[in-house]
């Protein structure tokens, strides 16, 4: 398991290569781990200018960047733009986009309970009302893999979700895995 100086090092080495390697991170105050927070997912890495940390004059301090995380598993970098961060489920975002966890089927359990208790024909009514994506023959194939103790196959999982009016920005990698 890293540590929390491990993780210190991690980061300010990628600040380091950033800045050397990108025109936008060049033209940036020379930059440094400001905290680091141990969470479920790994650690919670903000930084911020030298100039900043060392005064803490709110004039030398950079806005906006959001926290990087250093990933439990593998030591990956990934950042959280900060839009993302302060609204609500970053963290399910982060297990979707970068470790490929397939978010909850939001019907699931009510197509269940219909194929048991009303059946077949009843589930896919219903399923047709709540996710007027799926077409008659795409409602029928996630019901009938229901009825059969399967799980729905994800493309059509993903038209019974509502689509997010404001999506949030993605989460990036930046580097790793680093063990």
């Amino acid at each position: 398991m890293v540590t929390k100086e491990g993780v210190v090092e991690l980061v300010e080495a990628l600040l380091s290569r950033e800045r050397q390697e990108s025109p936008w991170m060049a033209r940036l105050p020379e930059l440094a781990v400001l905290d680091v927070k141990e969470h479920a997912l790994g650690w919670l890495v903000t930084w911020q200018s030298v100039e900043y940390i060392r005064s803490r004059d709110i004039k030398k301090m950079l806005v906006g960047s959001g926290p990087y995380l250093v990933d439990r598993q593998d030591g990956s970098i990934h950042h959280i733009p900060v839009t993302t961060y302060v609204g609500e489920g970053w963290e399910e975002l982060y297990l979707q986009q970068v470790r490929g966890v397939r978010p909850p089927d939001p019907l699931i359990m009510a197509v269940r309970a219909l194929v048991h208790s009303d059946g077949t024909m009843a589930a896919i009514r219903h399923l047709r009302k709540q996710a007027p994506l799926l077409g008659p023959q795409q409602a029928k194939a996630y019901v009938m893999a229901v009825r059969d103790g399967n799980e729905p196959p994800e493309e059509l999982v993903s038209l019974t979700r509502k689509p997010e009016k404001c999506p949030p920005l993605p989460i990036t990698t930046l580097a790793g895995p680093a063990w």
